[in-house]
């Protein structure tokens, strides 16, 4: 990454921890799930499990934790739990909609990247009404690897016609941070909580939040 970077002309937000608090639900559904096992989380589980697509993710807790059941017996359990828990602990990351009116203001395409399923993806826009806002959107689905490999910011890129290297990326994972890198896009990183011991050194700039002047001031005033 250069230290002049070309002016963004599209950005591209993750989801989950970026947009929504979700890892927060994420984590506290998965404390549950090893509750009822009889097991305490290891001091890593939730750090490695975080930004990758569900059977990697679980993939991680299953040797990590040493348990004997697969991923298929796992799911749907623990996606009973995380709906019992949404509706509690659910919000907007700060600055969230003020970066989208930034953005639509200065007629940027962005779009959503997320290793989380479409059928997720949609629910969870479509509680705060942001799925219009959206025309383009990749989940698990869409893509054959998961963060941390480029692949589906590399397709981000292709699908909103822009190089990688003009596409700002939003990420709060190690692993969503890499995949972004690795596509050669401009990376913002925004830690929280859940994974401020992650490493986030290839990232291009790490902000605060949202809306953040980090972020905010590379949106131009008026797209050209």
């Amino acid at each position: 990454m250069t230290d002049i970077a070309p002016p963004v002309r599209a950005v591209v937000f993750d989801m989950d921890g970026l947009m929504f608090n979700t890892e927060l639900v994420f984590n506290e559904s998965g404390r549950e799930l090893l509750r009822r096992r009889g097991k305490e989380p290891h001091p890593e589980l939730f750090g490695r499990m975080m930004g990758r697509r569900a059977p990697e993710a679980f993939a991680v807790m299953i040797e990590l934790m040493e348990l004997d059941e697969t991923f298929e017996q796992l799911a749907p359990e623990s996606e009973a739990i995380f709906a019992e828990l949404l509706d509690e602990i659910l919000q907007p990351m700060p600055g969230l909609f003020t970066l989208l009116d930034r953005i639509e203001a200065a007629g940027i395409p962005k779009g959503v990247a997320t290793s989380s399923g479409r059928a997720y993806l949609n629910r969870m826009l479509e509680r705060f009404d942001l799925l219009h806002r959206f025309p383009m959107t990749l989940g698990a689905e869409d893509v054959s690897h998961g963060k941390p490999h480029p692949e589906i910011y590399l397709t981000a890129a292709a699908r909103l016609a822009v190089d990688p290297e003009e596409m700002m990326v939003l990420e709060d994972s190690e692993a969503g941070v890499r995949a972004a890198a690795a596509a050669g896009a401009q990376t913002i990183a925004i830690p929280h909580e859940q994974c401020h011991q992650q490493d986030h050194c290839l990232a291009t700039a790490i902000a605060k939040s949202l809306d953040d002047p980090v972020i905010l001031d590379r949106i131009p005033t008026l797209i050209k």
